[in-house]
């Protein structure tokens, strides 16, 4: 999966990870590492996954082309560029409280 993502970094530290379990004899402490692999690997898909919806976030507010007008409170349809629709996406709000509720810390 992480080929996937382009995430050879994070590949890098799951590969030592194995590597130290397959070289360990102790199996309390292959037991160890590998939960320590787990949860690596689990915090690496929460990262990945909120950065996914914030990208999604992003490309809903690009396809809109909606601006919220901030003097009367109207909308209006103009042409958003990337950063601005990154800034204004609503990923601020959204990603932490989808977080929350998915218990990703």
């Amino acid at each position: 999966r992480l080929e996937r993502w382009g995430a050879t970094s994070w590949m890098g530290a799951i590969e030592s990870k194995v590597q130290a379990i397959l070289g360990e004899d102790d199996k309390d402490r292959r037991m160890t590492l590998f939960n320590e692999a787990c949860s690596i690997f689990k915090q690496f898909e929460n990262v990945e996954s909120t950065s996914i919806l914030e990208m999604a976030l992003w490309k809903r507010k690009l396809k809109s082309g909606w601006k919220n007008d901030d003097g009367g409170g109207t909308n209006k349809r103009q042409a958003l560029d990337r950063g601005e629709c990154r800034c204004v996406c609503g990923s601020n709000a959204v990603i932490p409280n989808v977080a929350s509720f998915l218990g990703i810390r």
